[in-house]
């Protein structure tokens, strides 16, 4: 192996040091913001860390009591949940053939790149049709209407990705599994799909991480708590003639939580996906 010299291994270190400072210092604050009082927060000068914690604000956001912040909070919560989730299911559900038929057939691969090439469009120019569409269909400030426009942005995006992944399974194990008798039903369920699983794992939190964070059309198509997403609430809560803004950085905490706490459980499959194709054995 070739020797590094201390001064690039210094290098390296401090780089990694900086980019870890940028990263988490922003979340670092937001969270102290959250646990600082509104004299902590308006005094001069800026007081780096609280004189006394205040946990009051993730009292009132996780409490239930009816027609409270923490009310629609938590129902907003929930519904960014929901409607995540299944717009990530139909999203990956959709994505496995039509990455797999685009992989395993070049003569189709340019649909792929004009579904794609839609991402161009700014989300304005899709708003009128798509809500004529849910209004037509009634699907207005509903989470299974907002999870169906979901699927039109992550359906093209998780696509791409499980393509990569399928372009790295040699296609000589299909072919042999096929001349073995092998369904193409069997081929995918145990030979092609666990082998693409850290990529399947990959495009799914990345997919959620999209509808998670998704706001313009959360906030065109939702009018209530019925559908409202967590974007919106926060968005509500700032709002007003005059802003918490420690409230509105607890209830960033909070909406940070879900996604963080997903990526530390897929954390393997997620470094094994990101990776793939990095190397050729």
């Amino acid at each position: 192996m070739e020797r590094q010299s201390a001064v690039f291994t210094v290098f390296v270190y401090a780089a990694a040091l900086l980019l870890a400072a940028v990263i988490l210092a922003p979340i670092l604050w937001l969270f102290v913001m959250s646990i600082s009082s509104a004299a902590d927060l308006s005094t001069k000068p800026l007081n780096w860390w609280p004189e006394e914690i205040d946990l009051s604000r993730y009292r009132l956001l996780l409490s239930t009591i009816e027609n409270s912040a923490g009310a629609a909070f938590t129902a907003s919560l929930f519904n960014s949940l929901k409607v995540a989730g299944m717009a990530t299911l139909a999203a990956i559900a959709v994505a496995i053939p039509a990455a797999w038929a685009v992989s395993r057939t070049s003569n189709v691969s340019w649909s792929l790149y004009a579904v794609i090439a839609t991402y161009m469009l700014p989300p304005v120019a899709l708003a009128v049709p798509l809500y004529m569409g849910l209004a037509y269909l009634g699907l207005l400030n509903s989470v299974f209407g907002l999870a169906l426009v979901y699927l039109t942005i992550l359906a093209p995006f998780t696509t791409w990705l499980l393509k990569s992944g399928f372009d790295s399974i040699p296609k000589e194990i299909e072919s042999a599994a096929m001349i073995d008798g092998a369904r193409l039903d069997q081929i995918l369920r145990l030979i092609t799909l666990p082998l693409a699983a850290p990529v399947m794992a990959t495009s799914a939190l990345f997919a959620f991480l999209l509808a998670w964070d998704e706001f313009f059309y959360a906030l065109l198509f939702t009018s209530d708590l019925r559908a409202k997403t967590l974007t919106v609430a926060i968005s509500d809560l700032a709002g007003g003639r005059v802003s918490d803004y420690g409230l509105i950085a607890t209830a960033g905490v909070l909406a940070a939580l879900p996604p963080v706490l997903i990526g530390l459980v897929m954390q393997r499959a997620l470094i094994s996906g990101l990776t793939s194709g990095g190397v050729k054995g």
